[in-house]
Formats: C-alpha cells, sequence, structure tokens
C-alpha cells in the first residue's frame, strides 16, 4: 500500500497540477482516454476538473463489454434459451440486447454462469456432457488466458465446450479513431493492462497519423503525468509514443501472451457499437481450433439486432457526446435501470459520469 500511495501523494499531485496551469492553447485540444479504468479513475480522482482552458479528455472505446454490439448478445441469449449453458464475465450477464438480457434470460430459467475466468468454465464443461459456452469478449488483456484455455480443451478432448468469438484487438479501434474527420482527435492516452500485453511497439504506428500517445498507469500520479506528456508534445507538435508505465509495461509486450494468442485466434472484420465495422479488429478462432466456434457449432435464427432509439451509447464510444449528453441519462437509464451498456460496465463511461458526476 505504500507503494501504491507514492502514486497518490498530495504534494506530488499539487506540482503536476500547477505544471497543467502553465499550458496555453488557442484551439481546442482533445486526448481520448482509450481505457475504461482510466476513464473511472479520471472521474474518481476529480482529474478532468483540473485540466487548462481548451483542453478536453473524452472517453472513447476502452469498454469491452460497451462495444459488443446487440446480435452478439441476441445470439447468446438464444443460446441460452435453448439449453446451452452459458458461461460468462459478471459485468456481461446485465447488458441489455435487443429485447432482453442474459440476466433476465436466467429468470426465465436459462442456465447461465457467471465465473472469474474461462477455466472455470472449462472446469464446468468437463464435469457433465453438457454442452458448455464461454463468451470470449475482451481486450488482448483477456484474450491470451482465453487462447490457453481453448487450446487447453484441445489437447484434453473435451468435445462439449466451445467460445463465442467477440474479442476485440485496440490498434485497428486507434486507426479508425485517427482517420476519424468528425472527432479531431489531439492525443490518445493509451491503456496499461492492454499494453502490459501487447507493449510500447503496438502503436508506433499513430505517429504516421500525427497523433502522440502515452502508456499510462491508473493512479492519479501516473494519469497527471501523462496527460501532461501529451501536452508537451502537442504543444511542440512533435508526436511520439511514451511509455510512462514501465513498471507493468515492457516495449515489446509479452512475448509468451502473444504467441497463444497468435496461435489459437487471427483477425478478422468485427463490428464495434458505435463505430460500425473496423477491419481486422476482432479475433476469431483460427483453422485448428474452429471446431470450438460456438458460432460454427449451433444454429440459432435472431431476427435483426435493434438499438434503443433514445440511446447514445454509441456516441459516448466514440467520443463524438458525453453522458449527460444523452436525454436518458441519469432519468430513464441509471445503474438500476440500465438502458445501455455504457451504464451497465464498471468501465463504462456513463457509469463513470453517474457515480462520480
Amino acid at each position: 500500500m505504500e507503494f501504491v500511495n507514492q502514486f497518490r501523494d498530495a504534494e506530488i499531485v499539487k506540482k503536476l497540477r500547477k505544471r497543467l496551469d502553465e499550458f496555453h492553447f488557442t484551439e481546442e485540444v482533445k486526448i481520448m482516454e482509450v481505457c475504461g479504468t482510466h476513464t473511472m479513475q479520471i472521474h474518481r480522482f476529480g482529474i478532468h476538473q483540473m485540466l487548462p482552458e481548451n483542453v478536453k479528455l473524452i472517453s472513447g472505446p476502452g469498454c469491452p463489454v460497451c462495444v459488443t454490439p446487440n446480435s452478439y448478445i441476441d445470439f447468446a441469449i438464444e443460446l441460452a434459451k435453448k439449453g446451452v449453458m452459458i458461461t460468462t464475465f459478471g459485468d456481461m450477464i446485465r447488458v441489455p440486447g435487443s429485447r432482453s438480457s442474459l440476466e433476465r434470460a436466467r429468470a426465465e430459467g436459462a442456465n447461465v454462469r457467471v465465473v472469474y475466468s474461462p477455466m472455470d468454465a472449462l472446469e464446468l464443461a468437463g464435469k457433465g456432457e453438457e454442452e458448455v459456452v464461454f463468451l470470449a469478449i475482451g481486450f488482448e488483456t483477456t484474450a491470451p488466458t482465453i487462447a490457453a484455455t481453448v487450446k487447453k480443451a484441445k489437447d484434453e478432448g473435451i468435445k462439449n465446450f466451445s467460445v463465442l468469438s467477440g474479442g476485440k484487438l485496440v490498434p485497428p479501434a486507434l486507426v479508425a479513431l485517427s482517420q476519424d474527420p468528425e472527432l479531431k482527435i489531439s492525443g490518445f492516452l493509451l491503456p496499461g493492462h492492454v499494453s502490459v500485453i501487447i507493449g510500447k511497439k503496438a502503436y508506433l504506428f499513430l505517429k504516421d497519423y500525427r497523433k502522440p500517445g502515452v502508456i499510462s498507469g491508473f493512479e492519479p500520479v501516473d494519469i497527471l503525468h501523462s496527460i501532461i506528456a501529451l501536452l508537451e508534445m502537442i504543444e511542440r507538435e512533435e508526436p511520439d509514443i511514451i511509455n510512462n508505465y514501465k513498471r507493468a509495461v515492457r516495449d515489446q509486450g509479452n512475448l509468451v501472451a502473444q504467441r497463444v494468442m497468435e496461435e489459437v485466434f487471427e483477425p478478422a472484420d468485427s463490428e464495434w457499437r458505435g463505430i460500425g465495422e473496423i477491419p481486422a479488429s476482432g479475433l476469431v478462432l483460427s483453422e485448428p481450433y474452429r471446431d470450438m466456434e460456438a458460432m460454427n457449432r449451433f444454429s440459432v435464427e435472431i431476427p435483426p439486432p435493434e438499438e434503443h432509439p433514445g440511446c447514445r451509447c454509441g456516441d459516448v464510444l466514440k467520443g463524438v457526446l458525453n453522458p449527460p449528453e444523452c436525454p436518458l441519462f441519469g432519468k430513464v437509464c441509471t445503474p438500476e435501470n440500465p438502458i445501455g451498456p455504457c451504464m451497465v460496465s464498471s468501465e463504462g463511461s456513463c457509469s463513470a459520469w453517474y457515480k462520480y458526476g
């Protein structure tokens, strides 16, 4: 705890805030925090209120539950209704699909179980003959563990285990956001957890788009120091990629985790809520493991996906608007009655704004 306290030291925060006050920009500067945990911490510690004039923090698609499209959720719900055991991380169960949620399906008798890891799901499959599907969503942070589980199931010949592929890759999303003329992003606060896996090298392409990026930790000193580093690069007009989280992130990332990901998964075009389809931004099982893909194993007919007509979660994920600008925020849509996924997940922007104001 003493180590963590160094990154919450009030005197250091005061010095960093004083440095922030030295920046003066005549035009608006938009910094996107890509990670949902950064969004939560920024609001928890009031960092967005410390920024100089004309500097704005906007949330990005850093919540894996939030960017998962309704079509994926609808498919999982129909599988559950057909008697398949659906296993998932806890924050996915309350996410509304087009017409229902996994939580509601469970209340109606479907076998939906919350697990803490994909290995827990594999263990459930190994105990019986019932078909078990794990909802394989998440970014590069969770993909290696899911890949290792799929590999173990294959090696041990567990036939009643499969995954519903829904993983996402962060770098292709950053390409799409960098190219979007509507957003005019000045720089990126890059995710700490994802970067542990993929490393600094995975973001070097941002320099081609003249976008600086800083990999940041999650404590106030981490975030403030990283924002200052971004503003310094923006002020000098010298974009670069800085690893400001060296106590956890290596420039090359975790090579062992990358190898198991590359063996089990391969990139594919994927739909992101609010952004649309992004080339090579999703993860699907590679050829040797394709028989363990639930989408291939089960035939399910679902109506075309629908979005709630008033929900602006997609625009929040894209950085077009802040949660309070959504007409449903805090009125119809609350953590107790979430209309969109941004209010459900602990990493969702709407949840952060609602909780910390």
